[in-house]
């Protein structure tokens, strides 16, 4: 038997560090605390308004961008901070999955999603940060022009890339019994009704659908986050008579 110790910063074989990473359900709700703060800091500082639907007149869906100016500065200033613990929690889970031993599809199609989800909404920050500056807030074809863009990026792709987050947590935790059934199947709703909601691009009826799929995947990263295991409970590990293991 070697009696020499190990080198200092080495680790026994077999063992492996616990390290967990930033806790994904505080990470989304940090999200969905600056975006909802956003909405509240524009209602606040402009008097009660808020940005409208781009597919109204121009003279009302340019006004609040040209009087109220820095609560809209403000409000994408928060909306982008939003974007940011969103795209750490989908690294988060993705590494919570893999250590966790899920080796399907669902985990890179959460961090794809969630990846996609934060850019989106940067973008749409940032989109929305330029039609409150006065050069461009002065040329209401141009301001409602970029209205239309922030809304496509904000809204219909930001919120597909939410479902697929959601899809991508949802279906294997709800094969592997990670998190209450209820709560998995409660997730998948949600996600199929995030995914439609690109319909709404046609389909004006179905612009409802982004709201629902935004603070609806958001409330239930938030409650998946804080549920979502650190390690496998054995049970999930072994598959039952008639089952299928998904690893």
């Amino acid at each position: 038997m070697n009696g020499n110790p190990a080198p200092a910063g080495t680790r026994p074989t077999g063992s492996s560090p616990r390290v967990h990473g930033p806790h994904p359900g505080i990470l989304a709700l940090v999200s969905l605390g600056l975006l909802v703060g956003s909405l509240l800091a524009l209602a606040a500082l402009s008097g009660g308004g808020g940005i409208r639907s781009p597919l109204g007149d121009t003279e009302d869906v340019t006004a609040v961008f040209a009087e109220h100016g820095l609560a809209v500065r403000v409000a994408a200033m928060l909306q982008l901070g939003s974007a940011i613990p969103l795209g750490i929690h989908a690294a988060t889970m993705y590494a919570r999955q893999q250590r966790l031993g899920i080796r399907v599809p669902g985990p890179t199609i959460a961090l794809f999603g969630g990846t996609a989800a934060a850019i989106l909404l940067t973008v749409s920050a940032a989109i929305t940060w330029t039609q409150a500056q006065p050069a461009v807030s002065a040329q209401p074809e141009l301001t409602h022009a970029l209205a239309y863009l922030a809304f496509a990026v904000g809204g219909f792709a930001h919120v597909l890339g939410l479902g697929l987050l959601v899809a991508g947590i949802a279906v294997p935790a709800l094969i592997l019994r990670l998190i209450p059934a209820p709560l998995a199947w409660i997730g998948l709703v949600i996600a199929v009704a995030a995914e439609l909601s690109f319909l709404g691009m046609v389909i004006e009826p179905l612009q409802v659908l982004i709201p629902i799929g935004r603070f609806g995947s958001l409330l239930w990263l938030v409650v998946a986050g804080f549920l979502f295991p650190t390690a496998r409970p054995a049970r999930a590990g072994r598959a039952r008579p008639g089952e299928r293991r998904v690893d």
